[in-house]
């Protein structure tokens, strides 16, 4: 399988802009203007996403990449909630949605549905359910941060 260069221009910069954030995380030592939540539904959108990495061997490139990209989520998600002293300048006040209720929750109802009217009971699949949940979440996981923002 050949790299497709817009794959890699792609996958290249969202590693820049995770970087970037966590030296920013790092360096200035606070966490003011990041929502977390927003993170934390990245985190939930890649898990269901990349868990093909422990049926699936496709190329060595594509399996760091997906470590790589649970592996840093992660890392902001811990940063942020759990090491002192950015914990204490994240502002919980205006990192306000109600990311598992609005935004896991229906994609959990509209992945659902959408797979059993495309598949049926019979051709279910859990890892397709899984990646279709993760498609619609990664869709408003930006939400958290852009309300974050507007305050």
């Amino acid at each position: 399988m050949s790299m497709n260069i817009f794959r890699l221009a792609g996958d290249m910069s969202h590693v820049f802009s995770i970087i970037v954030l966590l030296l920013r995380l790092r360096v200035a030592k606070n966490a003011q203007g990041v929502s977390v939540r927003t993170h934390e539904l990245f985190l939930v959108v890649f898990v269901t996403r990349y868990l093909d990495l422990f049926t699936t061997y496709y190329s060595l490139y594509n399996s760091i990449m997906k470590i790589l990209y649970i592996g840093s989520t992660a890392s902001i998600v811990y940063t942020i909630k759990f090491q002192e002293p950015i914990k204490s300048t994240y502002d919980v006040m205006k990192d306000t949605f109600l990311h598992w209720k609005f935004a896991v929750a229906p994609c959990v109802v509209v992945a659902t549905i959408t797979h059993l009217v495309g598949s049926g009971l019979a051709d279910f699949d859990l890892m397709e359910l899984l990646w279709t949940f993760s498609i619609y979440l990664e869709s408003i996981a930006i939400l958290p941060q852009l309300i974050v923002l507007q305050r």
